[in-house]
């Protein structure tokens, strides 16, 4: 999803036209995981010839046509239509291509064009969601969590069910594509899957019941031509945040050296160094100390990769 979110931002702030495609049958044409001999009857010829000559040329001089598939769905984006019409007649050639016109709804996902941008949102997700755990008329709440409310594990009864609840944790994951607004509720309340209890099922259920006040929340993203990228990172764990900051930077400059490889892809190159916000002043000292301790030799890998990206001018 990151892949398919990325394509969406650069195609909005480059005013890029978005298509989709779906692949019919799609299944039949998979590669198999193991070897499948056949001896093929006599007279029967097997045909060599290449299709190289009449692919159509991607990323060609200032021409670009970006494509992400997803099994059988498919996003198409670029630079010319008459190069995105030519990939278009290329797949048709190899396989049953349903062209469905500029793109509007894929993997759950909705996308609502706007004068100032595109929303990604997931309203019809959301009415599922609802009907199926018969909260649809049900009153709605202001916050995802109960305000001063703190969650345990071994906190009351234990389900009889507990595949409920894990089906709908991971319902509301998903949604978390499109909702930031949830993303903590939901990490929360994955943190019980093991061995949920009474009051993490009503928790979940009551965060349906603020899903249904805030139907139409999502992810706006404006097409304004300056294209930026700034991450925030923060954790704790346990009695050390410190560790579990350092930790979290790491992954998030890990994430960062991969978007900025893939944007580049794209031919998008940031002029300057991305912006990485860290809250915790000992990690941010551990960065800028060349000097290795002993109390830091359990994140030393951690370490070397945050610096050699702080010296190659990433962040």
């Amino acid at each position: 999803m990151p892949t398919v979110k990325t394509l969406i931002v650069v195609a909005v702030k480059r005013n890029w036209p978005l298509f989709q495609l779906d692949v019919n049958n799609a299944f039949l044409h998979g590669d198999l995981d193991e070897e499948v001999f056949l001896k093929l009857p006599l007279g029967l010829s097997v045909s060599t010839t290449s299709s190289a000559s009449t692919s159509p040329s991607l990323g060609s001089g200032d021409v670009l046509v970006l494509l992400v598939s997803y099994i059988n769905d498919i996003i198409i984006a670029g630079t010319d239509l008459c190069e995105i019409d030519a990939v278009k007649s290329f797949l048709h050639d190899q396989f049953k291509i349903k062209d469905l016109g500029h793109l509007n709804y894929f993997l759950g996902i909705e996308v609502l064009y706007s004068e100032g941008g595109v929303l990604l949102h997931q309203k019809i997700f959301v009415h599922d969601l609802l009907k199926e755990f018969h909260s649809y008329d049900c009153s709605s709440v202001i916050s995802p969590l109960e305000m001063h409310g703190k969650l345990q594990a071994d906190h009351g009864d234990p389900l009889l069910n507990s595949e409920t609840y894990r089906y709908l944790v991971g319902k509301l994951n998903f949604l978390t594509h499109t909702r930031p607004d949830i993303c903590f509720a939901v990490q929360h309340l994955s943190q019980f899957m093991q061995k949920p209890c009474l009051p993490h099922m009503q928790a979940a259920l009551r965060l349906l019941r603020y899903l249904k006040g805030t139907l139409d929340f999502g992810v706006f993203y404006n097409n304004s031509p300056n294209l930026s990228l700034s991450v925030y990172c923060d954790s704790a764990w346990g009695s050390c945040p410190d560790k579990a900051e350092y930790r979290s930077m790491s992954k998030a400059i890990a994430e960062i050296t991969w978007v900025c490889r893939f944007l580049s892809d794209f031919g998008v190159v940031f002029s300057s160094p991305v912006t990485l916000f860290c809250d915790n002043q000992a990690s941010i000292h551990i960065d800028k100390n060349p000097v290795f301790h002993e109390r830091t030799k359990h994140i030393e890998l951690d370490c070397y990769f945050v610096r050699t990206k702080l010296n190659e001018g990433l962040l």
